[in-house]
């Protein structure tokens, strides 16, 4: 397993549409590809509170390659995207890492603590 950590800062006062999107299409979209996503965070106290940060789990860079790629080309998640720009862009930016376990990972089954 690999895990990608995505952050989006969103422009001024755009958090709460891209949270939308997620809410509204994007994370169905998700479900229908077989994209499995861990979980979704704002930052509390940071460098930005108009980021968004969420893991995705792939079984495999090759996974990761095919499956987004069917993502970015669903033309379900390109209306939902030029919907929910309508009124203006919402990231200004995108980081995304690839992450590998280290050998004492023990994965997050107490994250909710």
């Amino acid at each position: 397993m690999i895990h990608e950590l995505r952050v989006y800062t969103c422009l001024p006062e755009r958090l709460p549409a891209l949270q939308q999107r997620f809410e509204t299409a994007t994370l169905a979209i998700w479900e229908r590809l077989g994209i499995r996503s861990l979980g979704f965070w704002t930052t509390m106290i940071g460098s930005s509170s108009n980021d968004l940060t969420y893991l995705i789990e792939w079984r495999s860079l090759a996974e990761r390659e095919q499956k987004w790629a069917e993502f970015i080309a669903d033309p379900e998640w390109q209306e939902a995207k030029a919907k929910s720009e309508a009124d203006g862009p919402i990231v200004a930016n995108i980081v995304s890492s690839l992450l590998k376990p280290t050998r004492f990972y023990r994965g997050f089954a107490n994250l909710s603590e």
